[in-house]
């Protein structure tokens, strides 16, 4: 598992570490005990600064493949339960350097709105080692445990505990608990899991009162997708004074692991492209505020800004970039049953399902893609797509059908998603030609419709369309004097990354322009 080739990189990387991190490894018998511990040997064997001991500590498990992190003869709340290879042992590597001093990845401001928490937490986060969404949780509630000694944060390898697993009836990861209790499922970032403690401590959780204020920005950007990256560039590059927030830098572009179609660029992907944005974006003198999100907006010459952290920021102009989620059916049985067999990411979920039979619901290239991903490690997959043909590329189509395993059913509108009350049971169709009402049993259904922008938030500030597109001019211009908006948000059709970059750029001059006509 650590060859030479990840050996080296690991005494590069721990080469300047400021404080000395144990690795404490719970005593006992388990078939995987001999392979976790010649992990940890070999991980130890880089530093100096890297020791390990047995030793019985208090964790949710207290398993024989738990071990945490000590600093200074003092457990700091991290905690992994099983061998994190795969995508997780960055979030280890991680973990042990912000362990031993490397600065956290958190704003300032929710630095402190986790250090004032007072209630004891602890967290349990279930994962796959094959899932690329796991570690963005896993890293950050290991950030919050960082910041306070009333929080601990266990990562838990669900394919190492089945018996568990299947006692709380987990069918997709990251699957989080908080004292015991479920907390989040699915893909979640730092920002909806801040937002989700500040509804569980209500006023327990407050930013601390003397937080310091930015002075009045020129431009504001919101999202950090490609759109919004672009217009924060642009902008700086003007000389303006310019802050950009975000849930996440990427947004949907960094859950997309092939892109073939960035011009000049002939493949990469959506973790790589997430990083050239945030090299380039560094290269300029750009405010991030990133996992924090825009509650509220007040208009005017000068816009005021209040958010999720509990700051307030003024700025001349604002450019919303904030870019579309993946959209649900709406139908009963999907929010009740998300993390029980409902699903929107085939690639983190699906080893979930291995054996078993699932559908995927759209017939669009995203919907056969997930088919043809699925169709490798489930028993079955039945495709649905409500129009009489499927809408996507003919050569994804001619795969599927090549597909021993896949079944297409076409004029099929989705009903209702079957459950026992624990978990799903199939899913109710309608044959669209016939009208009959038809169910199959199945054991996941994974949704693929399409995307929805991510605009509620500007409801009654400036105008949108039927499908909640904000409206833009040429310019980017919406109904309210200098507020723009740019990529998948807007209006502008063929959602597509070389577009969302152009549209940034554009809406980023659209303000300059603004501010030289205002001064």
């Amino acid at each position: 598992m650590l060859n030479n080739d990840i050996l080296n990189a690991l005494k590069a990387y721990t080469k300047n570490m400021a404080n000395s991190v144990t690795l404490v490894l719970q005593p006992g018998d388990h078939p995987k005990r001999q392979e976790l511990q010649d992990f940890i040997e070999k991980l130890c064997s880089v530093s100096d600064n890297l020791k390990w001991r047995t030793d019985t500590f208090d964790s949710g498990l207290n398993s024989p493949l738990s071990f945490a992190l000590e600093v200074d003869n003092e457990l700091n709340g991290v905690i992994f339960s099983g061998i994190p290879a795969g995508h997780e042992f960055n979030s280890l590597i991680l973990a042990i350097l912000q362990s031993s001093g490397t600065s956290l990845k958190l704003d300032s401001s929710l630095q402190n709105l986790i250090k004032s928490v007072s209630a004891p937490l602890h967290f349990e986060v279930f994962v796959s080692l094959s899932c690329h969404n796991c570690p963005d949780v896993v890293q950050a509630l290991n950030q919050f445990a960082l910041l306070n000694p009333h929080i601990s944060s266990e990562m838990i390898d669900g394919g190492l505990y089945p018996e568990l697993i299947e006692a709380r009836n987990i069918q997709g990861v990251p699957s989080v608990y908080l004292n015991g209790e479920p907390f989040a499922n699915g893909k979640v970032d730092t920002a909806v899991l801040i937002e989700k403690l500040q509804q569980h401590l209500g006023d327990k959780l407050k930013s601390p009162a003397n937080t310091e204020q930015l002075p009045t920005q020129d431009v504001t950007v919101i999202g950090g997708g490609p759109a919004g990256v672009s217009a924060a560039i642009y902008s700086a590059r003007k000389g303006l004074k310019v802050t950009l927030i975000a849930d996440r830098i990427g947004g949907q572009v960094k859950d997309t692991v092939g892109i073939e179609n960035l011009i000049s660029v002939s493949q990469t992907t959506g973790t790589e492209l997430t990083g050239n944005l945030i090299s380039h974006m560094n290269d300029y003198d750009i405010n991030l505020k990133e996992h924090i999100r825009v509650d509220k907006i007040e208009k005017g010459d000068i816009k005021t800004l209040t958010l999720s952290s509990g700051e307030v920021l003024t700025t001349k102009t604002l450019i919303i970039a904030t870019g579309a989620k993946w959209r649900e059916l709406g139908v009963e049985g999907e929010k009740e049953n998300i993390g029980q067999g409902v699903a929107y990411c085939p690639h983190c979920d699906g080893p979930f399902f291995k054996g078993k039979d699932v559908a995927v619901i759209g017939g669009g290239n995203s919907g056969v893609e997930a088919a043809l991903d699925l169709a490798g490690m489930v028993k079955s997959v039945t495709l649905f797509e409500f129009l009489p043909e499927l809408k996507a590329d003919k050569v994804l189509v001619e795969k599927a059908e090549q597909r021993d395993n896949i079944t297409i059913i076409k004029s099929a509108k989705t009903e209702k998603i079957l459950s026992d009350g624990s978990k799903v049971t199939g899913i109710r169709y309608q044959d669209r030609n016939s009208e009959e009402i038809v169910d199959v049993d199945l054991d996941g259904v994974f949704v693929q419709i399409g995307l929805v922008p991510n605009s509620e938030f500007v409801d009654g500030l400036v105008e949108r369309n039927a499908f909640g597109e904000i409206i833009i001019d040429e310019k980017g211009q919406t109904s309210e004097p200098g507020i723009f908006a740019c990529g998948d948000v807007t209006t502008v059709p063929y959602k597509q990354i070389v577009i969302a970059m152009g549209e940034g750029s554009k809406a980023s001059l659209s303000a300059f322009d603004y501010l030289l006509r205002a001064a």
